[in-house]
């Protein structure tokens, strides 16, 4: 199936009076600017527009190429012409949420009344504050209600919350190996993560900009994450116990194993690509997100939501376990809506979502089909 070629990000500054948005914590922030990206065309009506959230750590670049790039975006197997998120039918946004470091107002960015970074000094946000910012970049761009809301991993929190804050403003959702709240393991494997950056001599307490940035930190903070998006069947098959170029183990500290060296390299990679203190942000972020908050049961947080919904979860991830999405299918159907819940088998755990293009893609497709 043919790319989207060469893509451009664009920017929305929030301009409602008072310039300012206050957030779940009471605190108020701004001026807010948000990176996003377009694919496919808008059409007269404005009723083909699909809303696509990234994970923890990606961006608003989802699909097509930046000038000069070698890779796509993130989800360019699924974004394009002929594709899941077909852009001969539909117009597809990816927006960089609030608190990232790829174009949108984080604690990378600009504090107005010091001139310096944020750092610390970037109020906490949650998923609700990121959502309440990309409904207005669709006011902005004139779209009063979406065909499609979807993503994966955090976008798939995203997803919900839009289902739950403005029902009326969408046709349909998907939520794609997620859930309604962490767990006290989802927790205390982010908290482990941050401890790793905040342990870092280099973090100096968030003020490391213009100077060395925490990247011992970073590099282990990532490595754990990414043993959490893959299988232990994943992994076994890619790496087993299968050394580095060597004819025995070294019998000291240096890396022996391949998968040693494969995390190694995830965490410096990262290093180069992400601002420490958004993932912090980010990852309490999704921490505090619980649907169920205020609520008696999780149909009751529900209630609110109107659309159908495609529920789509992976045999072997054990981040965002299958039992989770069958919780949420069950509240959903408790509230008489239309759902839909696939459970793909698929050994490459939580990362399935980006790696299993094939069967995912026949799910959606034939699920957004009802839409046109």
């Amino acid at each position: 199936m043919p790319d989207l070629g060469v893509v451009t990000t664009q920017f929305f500054t929030c301009h409602e009076p008072p310039h300012e948005l206050k957030l779940k914590s009471g605190e108020r922030l701004g001026p807010i600017t948000i990176a996003y990206e377009t694919y496919g065309q808008l059409n007269a009506d404005k009723s083909n527009a699909i809303l696509v959230f990234h994970s923890l750590t990606s961006d608003a670049h989802a699909a097509g190429y930046h000038e000069g790039d070698k890779k796509p975006g993130w989800w360019n197997t699924m974004i394009g012409p002929g594709k899941a998120f077909d852009t001969d039918k539909y117009f597809v946004i990816c927006a960089n949420v609030l608190g990232g470091c790829k174009g949108s107002t984080g604690p990378a960015s600009t504090n107005p009344k010091t001139g310096r970074p944020y750092g610390l000094s970037f109020p906490v946000i949650t998923v609700e504050d990121m959502v309440v910012v990309q409904k207005q970049l669709i006011d902005h761009l004139g779209i009063s209600t979406l065909l499609n809301v979807a993503g994966g991993s955090m976008g798939g929190l995203m997803a919900l919350e839009w289902s739950i804050k403005y029902p009326e403003s969408l046709r349909s959702c998907i939520a794609i190996a997620t859930n309604t709240r962490h767990t006290a393991q989802q927790i205390a494997l982010h908290e482990v993560a941050r401890r790793a950056i905040m342990s870092d001599p280099d973090w100096e307490n968030g003020d490391y900009y213009g100077k060395s940035i925490p990247a011992r930190g970073m590099a282990v903070a990532r490595m754990i994450g990414h043993i959490t998006y893959m299988s232990e069947k994943s992994m076994d098959e890619k790496f087993g116990r299968k050394l580095m170029k060597k004819e025995k183990l070294g019998y000291d500290f240096s890396t022996d194993f391949e998968v040693e060296s494969y995390l190694n390299y995830r965490g410096e990679s990262f290093v180069q690509r992400f601002d420490a203190n958004s993932y912090l942000y980010l990852s309490k972020a999704l921490d505090y997100f619980d649907i169920t908050a205020e609520k008696t049961s999780l149909t009751e947080a529900f209630a609110p939501a109107k659309c159908p919904f495609l529920v789509i979860s992976f045999s072997s991830d054990w981040l965002y376990p299958p039992y989770q999405s069958k919780q949420m299918v069950k509240a959903l159907k408790a509230n008489d809506l239309d759902v839909s819940a696939i459970l793909i088998d698929s050994s490459y755990g939580h990362d399935a979502f980006l790696i299993e293009v094939e069967n995912q893609s026949k799910v959606v497709s034939h699920f957004l089909q009802r839409f046109i």
